[in-house]
């Protein structure tokens, strides 16, 4: 039998008086999910731990079967993963975002969604004047970017607020604070006088753009061990296609396949229908695929309900479709990795509805796949990596 996983990033919430005290997930049109919601199982499963930063990469570990705190690897460390980047025993790798910061505001968390050629460009040059044996710059993707310290592990208790936790609201305070901050606070002094007579900034404000005005670092991670890969632990080859470092990084860590699928992106461009059958196609030679689709979570922080509804609706229509289609044997679970209701614009550590259908599940015969449905059958998965264990059997 073959199992396909549906992550659809950030895609739970809050109910909205916009939508008639309902969820964006719950207002969505989504027969597909629905009716494996009829014909399977569902339920809540907490996937963010208590005391955990209700983050991507706590949730996304727990879907994959691992604990987030037992296996805890920080973030940093594994969107470095994903980019090839090996770390050295005294070296902390970071997310560094460009941001846009205005009157002491943070107006935008991804430099208004900054383009990937552009950001790289002006990366680039962060790394030329600023990079040196202490710091190096690594560009990634759109407003997404990794910078590694030499030297000074004890950023790994410093603290830390990401950037889009903070959006629209003043920074002061916010900035990174604690043991070894210093030191990111005066490079943060030293990027922010560069950006603002960056060549390529400018070119990307006379074209309309958002100018970055500052890097924020966050979510240190140093180099993991002991993490046992994905085909020991649970006895299955699996395969993972995303358009974000996290789950690529994840899959290196766990010896997970990546798929390289074009037009896999993390927004609203992405191609679903390719992503779909990408993935669908990695189950000839691998018993579980991870499809994971970050749209709705990149809308959510837009704060965007229309947005968000649209995406989740573009993953029903293109991915669970075809997901439902495939000939063959298959376990399916489909389910948001955390909340990420449109009033906050960021993550809430709440528990996520899930649907397991295919054979052997007994079925719930819900209505509906949301939160309010999820919540009335009274199962309930904590801790939230059990999914796996139920998907497989």
């Amino acid at each position: 039998m073959k199992h396909v996983i549906v992550i659809l990033d950030g895609a739970a919430g809050w109910p909205l008086s916009e939508l008639g005290g309902r969820t964006t997930l719950a207002a969505a049109n989504t027969p597909h999910l629905d009716a494996l919601a009829y014909a399977g199982c569902i339920g809540l499963a907490q996937t963010v731990p208590e005391g955990s930063e209700p983050s991507s990469s706590a949730a996304c570990t727990a879907i994959l079967g691992y604990d987030p705190v037992a296996s805890f690897v920080g973030r940093g460390a594994i969107e470095a993963a994903s980019m090839g980047i090996t770390l050295a025993p005294d070296e902390v790798a970071l997310r560094m975002n460009l941001v846009n910061i205005a009157g002491g505001t943070m107006a935008s968390y991804a430099c208004g969604h900054i383009t990937t050629p552009e950001s790289r460009a002006i990366v680039a040059e962060l790394g030329e004047a600023l990079g040196d044996e202490t710091f190096r710059f690594y560009p990634g993707v759109a407003y997404r970017h990794i910078l590694v310290i030499k030297g000074h592990t004890d950023l790994m208790n410093a603290g830390f607020t990401p950037p889009h936790d903070i959006s629209d609201k003043p920074i002061h305070g916010q900035t990174p604070r604690g043991a070894g901050a210093e030191i990111l606070i005066d490079l943060m002094a030293r990027a922010r006088e560069l950006l603002a007579s960056s060549p390529a900034n400018a070119a990307r404000a006379a074209a309309g753009g958002l100018p970055a005005t500052d890097i924020w670092p966050f979510w240190p991670g140093v180099a993991p061990a002991g993490l046992r890969p994905f085909s020991e632990t649970y006895g299955v080859s699996a395969a993972i296609t995303s358009g974000v470092d996290l789950l690529n990084g994840l899959a290196v860590l766990l010896d997970i396949e990546r798929l390289d699928i074009p037009g896999v992106s993390d927004g609203a461009d992405n191609d679903y229908a390719a992503q779909a059958e990408g993935g669908l196609a990695a189950l000839d030679d691998h018993d579980l695929v991870v499809i994971h689709v970050e749209s709705p979570d990149e809308e959510g922080h837009a704060g965007d309900m229309e947005g968000k509804i649209a995406a989740i609706e573009a993953i029903d229509r293109e991915v669970i479709s075809r997901v439902r289609d495939y000939s063959g044997e298959v376990r399916i679970l489909c389910m948001p990795d955390h909340p990420t209701p449109i009033a906050l614009k960021t993550h809430v550590g709440e528990a996520v509805p899930f649907v397991l259908a295919g054979p052997g599940v007994e079925p719930s015969r819900a209505t509906g796949f949301n939160e309010a449905a999820a919540g009335a059958t009274g199962i309930r998965v904590d801790p939230g990596f059990g999914v796996m264990r139920m998907l497989l059997g």
